[in-house]
């Protein structure tokens, strides 16, 4: 009796050490007296016990390795502190089990090792300016030396770069400097701008007003033109008229000459009394007869 229940008691031990359950996002590797043997997937297994074991549990889930700041000389010989962090995934269990000899360590080291390499070569203003570059270039040399790991790294980001104290100082007054520049040159564009603008508008103003007393001058002398015609068409008229004998034009002509003599004697200064001879009813009666040669030559048309 008391071997039965010590064979049953061996066979649910056995059966409890050779199950086995594998959690999503991990794999284990089975080895047969210390040689691989196959890999586990997530879900239940059964392996033979004793004889087989678990070898390693490899997580496929994509990690994060956080990498230590360093100190790094650029190519033009300054200090600054790189602070970076990589993100890998496993892809083959296998390989990154019986490939190399604690993985964690080995990627940090490498991945510090191409930090110092990459940014070594590179100026301090390219480190400031270019991370995005920094960051492809060291990802593209990583991920090539851990392909036969197994690993795939999928990112590198440089968290910090940190010149010394001095130095910030340094660009900080040079960044002052160049913005007080700039300021400095907007300042005097925008004064030869305005000066620029007010001598134009000066020149326009110019340009109209020439242009107006030009059409002033147009427009007098069209007037005078206008008058000169009108002049000319009556003297035509009462010469044409004293041609025929009309009496009335000559006595157009002597009270027109009356009118300006008087016009004359009443705007000068010493005339302060003006009398008028018996005839100037005789001159209102010529410049009426103006009016009736005149009519008359407009009722021959």
């Amino acid at each position: 009796m008391e071997l039965v229940i010590a064979l049953v008691a061996l066979v649910v031990i056995g059966i409890f050490l050779g199950v086995k359950t594998v959690t999503q996002g991990n794999q284990y590797t089975v080895e047969r007296f210390g040689k691989y043997r196959k890999t586990l997937p997530p879900g239940l297994h059964v392996i033979m016990p004793i004889i087989d074991r678990i070898g390693a549990k490899v997580n496929m889930m994509e990690q994060v390795l956080d990498i230590p700041a360093q100190q790094v000389i650029s190519q033009d010989n300054a200090t600054v502190t790189i602070d970076a962090v990589c993100f890998y995934q496993v892809v083959d269990p296998v390989k990154a089990t019986y490939e190399v000899n604690q993985l964690h360590r080995a990627m940090q080291n490498l991945v510090m090792t191409n930090i110092r390499t990459v940014l070594g070569s590179m100026d301090l203003d390219w480190m400031l300016s270019k991370r995005d570059e920094i960051n492809a270039r060291i990802l593209t040399i990583v991920d090539e030396a851990t392909n036969p790991w197994g690993v795939k790294v999928t990112r590198i980001e440089i968290k910090d770069i940190l010149p010394p104290r001095d130095l910030v100082d340094a660009m900080a007054q040079q960044m002052k400097a160049e913005r007080l520049k700039r300021a400095q040159i907007l300042e005097a564009e925008g004064t030869k701008q305005a000066e620029i603008l007010e001598a134009e508008g000066e020149k326009q103003a110019q340009i109209l007003t020439a242009e107006g007393a030009k059409e002033a001058a147009f427009r007098e002398a069209e007037a005078r033109e206008r008058q000169a015609e009108a002049e000319a068409n009556a003297t035509t008229m009462v010469s044409k008229a004293i041609a025929e004998g009309n009496v009335q034009a000559v006595n157009y002509f002597v009270a027109q000459k009356y009118v300006d003599a008087l016009g004359k004697i009443a705007t000068s200064d010493n005339q302060k009394v003006l009398m008028l001879p018996l005839e100037a009813s005789s001159v209102i009666g010529s410049v009426a007869g103006v009016a009736e040669i005149a009519k008359e030559a407009f009722s021959n048309k």
